[in-house]
């Protein structure tokens, strides 16, 4: 098996809007069978970026993080957004329970928030999206690195 080279890139947000507008790019490139993961610290805004790339794909919905209903389905834009928040997840397993394998690779967008507690589940070409904060710099300021395979 051939291994594959990553890409990082890094993107700077001073604050939501930032980050919103970042999320929006990406929904506005996203293709059929996009996995995202999105891991950052609570608070880091992951949903913020989750709501640009909803409206990137063209949908109108309210988005909102699925913490206590696993996920959100948003399907009025270009393509279906399957949202995934799983930091309440205890085992992987729990996942298969709900469907998880069908919404991916689908005609839609999978985006999940939390993803590394559920990591053996992943594909491999999944693109990774890690926002961290950096209250040094400023309470608002996010640093985004986004990783994929090549």
């Amino acid at each position: 098996m051939e291994a594959r080279e990553t890409k990082t890139t890094e993107y700077s947000s001073a604050n939501s809007t930032e980050t919103f507008e970042i999320g929006a790019g990406f929904g506005e490139k996203a293709t059929p069978g996009t996995v995202l993961c999105l891991d950052g610290d609570l608070g880091a805004g992951k949903t913020i970026f989750t709501k640009g790339f909803a409206q990137g794909l063209g949908s109108k919905a309210l988005v909102t993080s699925p913490t206590y209903t696993l996920m959100h389905i948003y399907d009025d834009g270009r393509l279906p957004l399957y949202h995934f928040d799983v930091y309440r997840i205890d085992d992987e397993d729990e996942m298969e329970e709900i469907g998880f394998f069908e919404y991916l690779r689908g005609d839609g967008v999978t985006i999940i928030e939390w993803s590394t507690l559920i990591a053996g589940l992943i594909p491999d070409d999944a693109i990774r999206v890690t926002i961290t904060r950096d209250p040094a710099k400023d309470p608002d300021y996010r640093k985004i690195l986004v990783t994929r395979s090549e």
